[in-house]
């Protein structure tokens, strides 16, 4: 049976070793989020803050900050999920292993929530001032809660069956919120809540919220799950937890879990919004500050033993790497019974998440042809496209099954290589120019506004690539110094850009001029224009970070020898894509240098950290 709250699981990985306590006082603003990424960072445990300055409630970090310890918190749940899953793959494994089968129906009994009047998480008040003040980054608008529960259900409908869990951004403080009366709400495009905000404002009605923080930690991660949608998200944190949630209601308010820690029941009004932000994100800069929804609180609710769970959201890997991961352990199989022809489909966590998709499917189109092109392959991307988070991608590199059985979108250095192999520029680029991209993505053309680039790659090979720079390469005026990220993907050093959003940059267009006459750079079929070549070469994870954040395709993709033909843009030489920083990109999140000497004193001799950073 899996934990039924936070308080069972810390207690639990307390006495395996796989929490520390940290009794020292130390300060949620700025330091307490530092330590838990240097703990991350270390491989280290699960971190109970038992006396942060300033703040009445324990505070517990990197919960789930290693996949191990993941699978360990739901180790009781995780056979029974696979069965479900290997059921949808395959009915016929029913067959061959009947007593597995059996399991699993009862497992799904776990969906329901169950309705209790016994609620811990009603035992105390509190206001939003009285909750932990947690910034993570200097440059923060205020304090945040970094793992929320947002729930929701559907005005037109309203009911479990219709409900949405998401984990959308929350400020507790800070900008033009009145103190304890209205806090922030930051949801993405294409996320849950969004549906039953415009139900809310298609009828003039308000919006009911309730935002969960802790209770069952699978209560955390369903809030995360990319699910279909009509599939509540508390139907999955009861599989996850072996046992139904249990909610209680008060009149007039939605359903609460009982065994949340913290619940801030209000409401949010139609057409209102107020300044959120900024904040550092995911993608490894700040999300500036926009006009967003915001909640009217209504109460806050706490139970006597609560627990406030954070993280840290930054430039990946972070704690939300691991969630990642597990998440793709769990879904992973069953991406090919969602888009037909899909062997595998890998959101990169080192390029943000959305900026980057690899796939690997099926090319049957034509099969008796006696060449294989990108055919099915064009096909199946745009289904890929339209699946629900998966539509936010910017760039997806698509690879046929066929041409390579062995590989895996895991292995991404072998997987690029294996694309630049095959690439034809003049025909396998499919560019979508105007279109919808991240919310927190700031190098398209505006706000939830930019492009995105399919490269489709089938047959055989059309090239070598070289990992070696040529002999006496020449540059053009101001550019100068180049790297080899990877096997055929040379990084170049460029003058700052001065680009203006949404144009293109003639600096670059004189780039590939030069070039254009010169055959020196055939075993490179990508460069990427940067603001410093060695750190960009330094590692894959630098290299994926570097150019895909900090690229729209329809601007920064350029090309040597480029053509149109029709209405289709190509080139014949190297594909060219300026990833430097723009003057409209957000700022990268950068540690402080105080905060992060006196975290370098929790580790030494006799510190509370030491050993471990």
């Amino acid at each position: 049976m899996g934990y039924r709250n936070l308080q069972e699981c810390v207690v639990d990985l307390e006495r395996q070793g796989m929490l520390l306590r940290i009794a020292t006082p130390l300060d949620p603003h700025l330091e307490i989020g530092a330590v838990q990424r240097r703990v991350y960072q270390a491989g280290g445990p699960a971190l109970l803050f038992t006396n942060p300055l300033n703040c009445r409630f324990p505070l517990l970090g990197n919960l789930f900050g290693t996949l191990e310890r993941t699978r360990f918190i739901f180790r009781d749940t995780l056979d029974d999920i696979r069965r479900l899953v290997d059921l949808k793959i395959n009915p016929f494994s029913a067959l061959k292993h009947p007593l597995d089968a059996l399991k699993a129906p009862f497992a799904a009994l776990h969906l329901l929530p169950a309705t209790t009047s016994d609620a811990p998480v009603l035992e105390c008040r509190t206001t939003v001032s009285h909750l932990p003040q947690i910034v993570s980054w200097p440059m923060d608008g205020g304090a945040f809660i970094t793992l929320p529960q947002v729930y929701t259900e559907s005005p037109w409908r309203p009911g479990f069956g219709r409900s949405n869990l998401g984990m959308y951004r929350v400020q507790l403080s800070g900008n033009r919120y009145e103190a304890d009366s209205q806090i922030g709400l930051h949801y993405q495009i294409h996320r849950g809540i969004g549906g039953h905000h415009a139900e809310a404002i298609a009828r003039g009605d308000l919006l009911r919220v309730n935002v969960f923080v802790g209770g069952a930690p699978s209560m955390t991660v369903a809030a995360v799950m990319p699910l279909p949608e009509g599939m509540p998200e508390l139907s999955f944190a009861g599989l996850l937890a072996g046992h139904r949630i249990p909610m209680t209601r008060l009149p007039g308010q939605l359903p609460l879990p009982a065994e949340a820690d913290f619940c801030i029941c209000g409401v949010v009004h139609p057409g209102k919004t107020l300044p959120e932000g900024p904040f550092g994100d995911h993608l490894g800069y700040y999300s500036l500050t926009h006009e967003f929804p915001y909640i009217q609180v209504e109460a806050v609710y706490h139970r006597k033993d609560a627990i406030w769970p954070f993280t840290t959201v930054g430039r990946p890997p972070q704690e939300d790497t691991s969630f990642g991961a597990f998440i793709h352990e769990l879904t992973g199989p069953l991406i090919p019974t969602v888009v037909s022809g899909v062997k595998e489909v890998h959101a990169v966590d080192a390029a943000g998440v959305h900026p980057l998709l690899l796939a690997i499917a099926s090319e049957r189109y034509v099969p008796y042809a006696s060449r294989r092109q990108p055919q099915e392959l064009l096909t199946i991307a745009n289904a890929i496209l339209g699946q629900g988070q998966l539509s936010l991608a910017k760039y997806l590199f698509i690879a046929a099954q066929e041409d390579a059985p062995d590989l895996h979108t895991h292995d991404i250095a072998a997987f690029l290589g294996h694309v630049l192999e095959r690439a034809d520029w003049r025909s396998d680029l499919h560019f979508q120019t105007a279109t919808t991209i991240d919310t927190l993505d700031y190098s398209g053309s505006g706000l939830n506004q930019g492009s995105k680039l399919v490269v489709a790659a089938a047959g055989p090979l059309r090239r070598r690539l070289d990992s070696e720079l040529p002999a006496g390469l020449e540059f053009p005026v101001a550019f100068g110094g180049a790297d080899v990220c990877l096997p055929g993907v040379l990084a170049v050093q460029a003058p700052p850009s001065s680009q203006e959003r949404g144009e293109c940059d003639a600096v670059i267009e004189e780039f590939c001029r030069f070039y254009a006459e010169r055959d020196c750079l055939a075993g490179f079929p990508l460069i990427v224009i940067c603001d410093d070549s060695r750190f960009t070469a330094a590692t894959l994870n630098n290299f994926l970070w570097v150019t895909f954040t900090r690229s729209n395709p329809a601007t920064d993709v350029y090309g040597i020898q480029a053509e149109t033909r029709g209405r289709h843009w190509g080139c014949r030489g190297p594909l060219v894509i300026d990833a430097r920083v723009k003057p409209f990109h957000a700022p990268p999140l950068v540690d402080d240098p105080a905060v992060e000497r006196r975290v370098d004193q929790l580790g030494v001799q006799g510190g509370p950290l030491h050993g471990i950073i």
